[in-house]
């Protein structure tokens, strides 16, 4: 481990503690190095690197073509899908989490074509990537 010192204003570090508090963190080293992991996987999606996506949808089954055209979204080539749960919440609402891997690009324009479909009720495209460090 590498130690390095910062200086920000009192304010602020006492918007950072109690972001630390609230989040159950033991120390700020360890919400610093989440901070800096956050940033290095958005990097990431911006580079042409391989990247993941998990996709939470949910969206009413009864509405007219939907379910057919989520499964021909997800088998567009380019991205591959490596899983997706199916979940029925109500009579007419389903639950889907679907996880892909490709590039950012790739996986986000696949997730706007997915959220933009009528009867799509809720959508939110996590973005993940693998890191080194």
């Amino acid at each position: 481990m590498e130690r390095f010192c910062i200086s920000i204003p009192k304010e602020l570090l006492q918007r950072l503690d109690d972001m630390l508090t609230e989040k159950g963190y033991s120390s700020r080293s360890e919400f610093i190095r989440d901070l800096i992991r956050e940033k290095l996987v958005e990097k990431k999606w911006e580079e042409e690197g391989e990247v993941f996506g998990v996709m939470v949808l949910v969206y009413d089954h009864h509405t007219k073509g939907v379910t057919d055209k989520l499964i021909q979204i997800q088998h567009m080539e380019r991205i591959k899908v490596i899983s997706s749960l199916h979940i029925h919440i109500s009579h007419h609402d389903c639950l889907e989490v679907i996880v892909m891997r490709g590039k950012g690009d790739e996986i986000q324009r696949l997730a706007n074509h997915m959220e933009s479909l009528r009867g799509v009720k809720f959508s939110k495209l996590i973005r993940a990537a693998y890191l080194e460090a």
